[in-house]
């Protein structure tokens, strides 16, 4: 197996089944929390949102805060069992070829490993453009196939900060999450 990277992207050729496979890294600066993330996965039509605390101690975000995924245009997903030791057990598809456990992915390339859970909640046809997705969190795995995605931090759950201090880091904070919500 040869891996190549280029950025935030790891491209695993000719590993196992699978030839040409890529992982890309999608949460650089935030994070699940990784103890008790709680999930929590919402439809809307086409759309899907994935709710989740976000990591506060290696990332800048307050304890207690979430963070939400938006799919748009989402053919199907799943939040499937695979958890931390599965995965390092070797028990989820992706376990010996991913870069790492606790990641949000887009996934490209070719995959004969895509049709093998059997717990896909379908919501349209297949399109042409159809993007794959997959996040990692403690006790589960979400995956899904969508147009697009976005992440938002849902700030207004974060308790006050007090004193002079505080509010200098509110000032920062908030100037960061005006460039906070993120859509590609």
């Amino acid at each position: 197996m040869q891996a190549t990277r280029s950025r935030r992207r790891l491209v695993l050729e000719g590993a196992l089944t699978m030839s040409a496979l890529a992982f890309e890294h999608l949460n650089l600066d935030w994070n699940a929390e990784p103890n008790a993330p709680q999930p929590v996965v919402m439809v809307s039509g086409a759309d899907v949102r994935v709710a989740f605390y976000l990591n506060p101690w290696a990332y800048l975000a307050d304890e207690g805060e979430r963070g939400r995924l938006i799919f748009k245009d989402c053919t199907r997903w799943r939040l499937g069992e695979t958890n931390d030791e599965g995965w390092y057990r070797g028990q989820c598809r992706y376990s010996k070829i991913a870069p790492g456990w606790g990641e949000f992915y887009e996934l490209t390339g070719s995959d004969d490993q895509q049709p093998w859970p059997t717990d896909w909640q379908e919501l349209a046809a297949s399109a042409s453009r159809q993007r794959h997705f997959l996040f990692y969190f403690r006790d589960e795995t979400f995956e899904c196939f969508a147009a697009t995605w976005s992440f938002e931090s849902t700030a207004e759950s974060a308790p006050p900060r007090v004193g002079a201090l505080g509010r200098i880091l509110d000032r920062i904070c908030s100037i960061g999450r005006i460039r906070w919500r993120k859509s590609v």
